[in-house]
Parts: C-alpha cells; sequence; structure tokens
C-alpha cells in the first residue's frame, strides 16, 4: 500500500498548453473541481513562482463552499509544478504535489503525484476519483 496518489494522463495537445492550465488563472477556473462546483475567477490567486502563494474557493452544488490554498515549491515551466494543498487555510502548508508534464507522441503526458499518508486507502482511491474528473475537464480545455 502506497501512501501516494498518483494520477497519470495523456491529452492531445502541448505540454506548454496542458502547463499552462495549471497557471492561468482563466484555465485554472474551468477544470479545478470539475463541471460539478463552481470557482469564481476573482477568488483565484495564482502567484506562480517558487515560494508564490495560491487560492481558490469552491462553491459546492449544495451551496457550500471550499477555500484552498496553497504555495508553489517548484515552478520548471513546461516541465514540472510543485506545490502544496489543503482545505484548512491559515494551516500547516499542507500536501505537496508534484506535477511533471512529458512530451509523448501525440501529446503530452501529465502526472501528478500527492503524497497522503494520513489517508486511507479508500480515502486515496476517492481522491485520485476526484484528479480524474478534474482532468477530464482539463482535458477539454486543453485538446479544443
Amino acid at each position: 500500500m502506497s501512501n501516494q496518489i498518483t494520477v497519470t494522463r495523456t491529452f492531445a495537445a502541448p505540454r506548454e498548453r496542458v502547463f499552462a492550465a495549471w497557471t492561468d488563472p482563466a484555465d485554472f477556473a474551468v477544470w479545478f473541481g470539475s463541471s460539478q462546483v463552481t470557482v469564481p475567477r476573482d477568488s483565484l490567486v495564482l502567484d506562480v513562482r517558487p515560494g508564490g502563494s495560491w487560492q481558490a474557493v469552491m462553491e459546492l452544488p449544495d451551496g457550500n463552499t471550499i477555500n484552498w490554498e496553497g504555495r508553489y515549491t517548484e515552478v520548471t515551466p513546461p516541465e514540472r509544478l510543485g506545490l502544496t494543498i489543503t482545505d484548512q487555510p491559515g494551516t500547516e502548508p499542507g500536501a505537496p504535489i508534484s506535477v511533471t508534464f512529458a512530451e509523448v507522441e501525440g501529446g503530452t503526458q501529465m502526472t501528478l503525484v500527492q503524497d497522503a499518508p494520513e489517508f486511507t486507502e479508500d480515502q486515496r482511491e476517492q481522491t485520485a476519483a476526484g484528479y480524474q474528473a478534474f482532468f477530464d475537464d482539463m482535458e477539454a480545455l486543453v485538446v479544443s
């Protein structure tokens, strides 16, 4: 049993385009949270540089919200992003995430790895499924 969540997707798009989906606020607002939620553009802060912070608010269909935040630990366009993520603003930096973007035949292979030692196996599986839903929306964005 691994203490990490790993999700790999291949997009029929250049890696610069897939990388931009993570770093451009207009793009990020489209895919983060999937089509099931709204991320108001004015809730986003993406200071994409090592040590820069990011914030986003998800408005859920039931009227609740989730406040996300983190810090960028690595920014190497268009190859790699490192960041933290938490839904408990003002607490510890959150779980480390690395996202790599590799050129492959026909597009870009994106691999997300999130450390999640405190998650149960079921929570890791649910989180991976959630990322897949996010990346379904990302695919519609970057392939169009």
